[in-house]
Parts: C-alpha cells; sequence; structure tokens
C-alpha cells in the first residue's frame, strides 16, 4: 500500500499561502472538517487532493483584490456555459458572475462533481438538531478572514463548486465515489483568492460519516 505524504497544515495567512508562480509547489494538509484559502496566480495551476477517499471538498473563488472585485466563482453562469447541470469535462472552464473563465479544468481521477448544492452552514446544521457542527460556509469564511471576510454569510452567498460530491439531479447519495489519492487540477486563468473546506457533513454517513483530511497543491506549472 503506498502512504501519501504531506507537510502538517497551517492556518491561512496571506505570508503563508501565496502562489506567486516563481517557487517550488506548496502544499497544504487540510484537517477533515476544516477550512483553508490561498491565492493563485494567473498562468499557474493547483491541485485539490482526497487523501483518504469519499471525501466532498467545496471550493469557492473570488478574483483579486478581494474585496474591492466583486467577482466571484460563479456555479449559475458556469452550469449556463457548460448547458446543464453535469459536471465539467478535462479541457471546460469554470466562469465568473461576470461571465468570464477563471479555472481551466485539466485533471479530473473522479469525473462526479457537483455545482447545485449550496455550501453547509450554522442554520442547515441547527434545523438537524446539532447547532454547533462545523460547516462549510464558516471554515470557508474563517480561512478568508487575512483577505476581509468578516462573517459565514459572504461565504454563503457564494455557490460553491463541490468537487468529489455525488449528488445527480439534487439527490444526496450517501455513497462517494472519489478514492484515496484522487485529485483534481486547474489552470488558473486570472488572479483569485480560492476558499476551499473539507465537508464536515457526516450525518447519516454521508461521504464515509466522518470528515477526512484533504491536501492542496499550488505553485504548479500547465
Amino acid at each position: 500500500m503506498t502512504i501519501l505524504k504531506f507537510p502538517s497544515f497551517s492556518p491561512s495567512t496571506k505570508e503563508n499561502c501565496p502562489s506567486d508562480g516563481t517557487s517550488s509547489p506548496k502544499t497544504h494538509t487540510v484537517p477533515g472538517g476544516n477550512g483553508h484559502a490561498f491565492e493563485v496566480k494567473k498562468g499557474t495551476s493547483f491541485r485539490i487532493i482526497d487523501l483518504h477517499g469519499r471525501q466532498i471538498v467545496d471550493m469557492m473563488a473570488w478574483v483579486l483584490p478581494y474585496p474591492s472585485s466583486l467577482e466571484h466563482l460563479s456555479m449559475a453562469y458556469t452550469r449556463y456555459h457548460l448547458n446543464g447541470t453535469a459536471p465539467p469535462a478535462v479541457g471546460d472552464t469554470l466562469v465568473t458572475n461576470k461571465s468570464e473563465p477563471i479555472f481551466k479544468l485539466t485533471h479530473d481521477d473522479c469525473h462526479t462533481h457537483d455545482m447545485t448544492f449550496m455550501a453547509c452552514n450554522p442554520a442547515f446544521y441547527a434545523e438537524k438538531g446539532v447547532p454547533d457542527h462545523r460547516s462549510c460556509a464558516e471554515n470557508i469564511a474563517e480561512a478568508m478572514r487575512p483577505w476581509g471576510m468578516s462573517s459565514y454569510l459572504q461565504a454563503a452567498s457564494v455557490d460553491p463548486f463541490n468537487i468529489f460530491q455525488n449528488t445527480p439531479d439534487m439527490t444526496l447519495k450517501d455513497l462517494g465515489c472519489s478514492r484515496a489519492g484522487d485529485f483534481v487540477e486547474f489552470e488558473v486563468l486570472k488572479d483569485a483568492v480560492v476558499g476551499v473546506s473539507s465537508c464536515p457533513y457526516d450525518v447519516d454517513d454521508f461521504g464515509g460519516g466522518k470528515a477526512t483530511d484533504i491536501a492542496v497543491v499550488t505553485g504548479l506549472k500547465p
């Protein structure tokens, strides 16, 4: 069995999460159920890895400079450009609310992702009787604090690209299809700050019933 080893995780800051395209690739391990944010530069690539399998990753992105730029990754505009809710294929682009490409999908081991569900949030879990549960909206908002995000509602207003999420036609399937080591890779088409969350949703055995670590690799060459 191959054991994947990655550097330990450190909290998101503008200083320790750059992607300037001039240094060697950097890897960040994100603990299960937590979030991370990082800047990426046009002309570089980044990778999101499911380290243990069956782990959903919510991904949001905002065009720099944030927060003065109001442009962000948009699932509604992406669905329109892709003519439906089917996940993008390798070579397809994700677009912003300005209807411009922000990321190009260049590698995909799983081919199963979601562009319809919102990020889980505190109210979502309160309705399920677990009011103190971590959520993707809070995870990303916490990670985005160094860039000026002050409330989870700012993250909740942006629908995420739900990587490795097996929910065709808005149906929740408890069996995830990503395997340990599966990854997606994106070429960056606009300077941006990206927020990701190792989704903490563990109700009804969804995603295996336990949030697990993911890894983010930045500074790759396309």
